[in-house]
């Protein structure tokens, strides 16, 4: 049993990256080195007094994986025996030891069918997983906005409009539906601009003047120039754990028109439009060779892990895969020429986060302008 627990952390150790890097999406930096073992041993050592919590997450879930574990959360709902996607994944995780090139669905079926058949409890079956509560937690901070409650626009034959409650997958696919793009998984490629270092998110290519999707609901937290990102977007999530990156966007026009800093977006909303800035101190300048946009997702758990050397940045390209299914279908204003989303919703989260920040349940100050144009908060059609 010693010999096992000494592999699975062995495994553990290897899988982590990117310990003492910086990027981009914060610093205006990216990391110049991957982590090595001693590096990933050294940053889990704790001293006494030191706060305890993740320091890196190395997260390789297979789309398939969030795919079916994502269907039995759905499926389940409002049962007698409720199955959580990101516990299933996460004893899987256990398991495997993080490594999801094993993963089968017939293990996600075997595993959710013991479940629901009562027999077993989540707790039962991971009681003797020596890693499920830190795999729990990392793919809670990775997964955890993109399924639960919410409300959505629907249309019938003739145009009419009505809203319906949904459980299910709330997040959406970046790039907006309609429009093409490629992509590969690049994470931890080589770049070479300013100094070397490794790419830590997503190249989608596509058309300049693409439609840019929020993934999931949250607010700006950052707007503006970065000399490697060009014209970026970050957003949070209401719960802090994930920071968003949206960059190289559109020369001139490169934001959905008012988006200000701690302004509330909506899952699924147009905040931005694909180009080609960035690579320069200089702003507003095309020095990017491929139209694309680089898609990253920051976890923090804790306020140390936001800038600087300790930052954890994931690969989303499974993520990206799994997403696919759900893209946001947009339509163009000729006057404006500025795109939107065809179909409202209503996030319970993000009514939260504004009743938190106007103290007294209304919609804050800050926010009232980003009520009016994403997602139609001050339009009426928010509850």
């Amino acid at each position: 049993m010693q010999g096992l627990k000494c592999l699975i952390l062995e495994g553990i150790c290897l899988a982590a990256v990117f310990l003492g890097c910086s990027f981009l999406g914060m610093s205006g930096k990216e990391p110049d080195h991957l982590g090595t073992i001693a590096e990933v041993e050294a940053g889990q050592t704790q001293e006494e007094g030191d706060k305890d919590y993740i320091r890196w997450v190395d997260f390789n879930v297979t789309s398939q994986a969030m795919e079916d574990a994502c269907q039995w959360d759905i499926s389940t709902y409002g049962r007698d025996i409720h199955l959580n996607w990101i516990e299933l994944l996460a004893c899987l995780g256990a398991r495997y030891g993080g490594d999801f090139k094993s993963y089968r669905s017939e293990d996600m079926e075997n595993l959710a069918e013991k479940l629901t058949e009562g027999t077993d409890t989540i707790a039962s079956v991971t009681a003797n997983l020596q890693y499920y509560d830190y795999y729990l937690e990392a793919y809670e901070a990775v997964l955890g906005g993109l399924v639960g409650l919410y409300e959505r626009e629907v249309a019938d034959d003739a145009g009419q409009k009505s809203w319906e409650k949904v459980y299910g997958l709330k997040a959406c696919s970046p790039i907006a539906a309609g429009f093409e793009y490629s992509d590969y998984d690049d994470f931890g490629v080589s770049r070479t601009y300013g100094y070397e270092r490794r790419h830590l998110g997503h190249d989608m290519m596509g058309l300049v003047g693409t439609p840019v999707i929020a993934v999931e609901s949250g607010y700006v937290s950052a707007l503006g120039w970065n000399q490697y990102g060009g014209w970026r977007i970050g957003i949070s999530s209401f719960d802090g754990k994930r920071y968003y990156y949206y960059a190289h966007l559109r020369q001139n026009r490169p934001y959905a028109q008012g988006l200000e800093v701690g302004d509330v977006v909506l899952a699924g909303d147009v905040i931005g439009y694909m180009g080609r800035t960035g690579y320069s101190k200089e702003e507003n300048v095309n020095n990017i060779k491929v139209n694309h946009l680089h898609f990253g997702l920051q976890l923090i758990f804790d306020e140390s892990q936001r800038e600087g050397a300790n930052e954890i940045w994931i690969d989303v390209y499974p993520i990206v895969k799994f997403l696919e299914k759900k893209r946001s279908q947009v339509q163009r204003n000729d006057e404006t020429k500025e795109w939107s989303r065809t179909l409202l919703i209503r996030d319970p989260e993000a009514e939260r986060y504004i009743r938190e920040q106007g103290g007294d349940g209304g919609l804050p100050d800050k926010n009232e302008k980003a009520a009016g144009i994403h997602g139609g908060l001050r339009s009426g059609n928010w509850i």
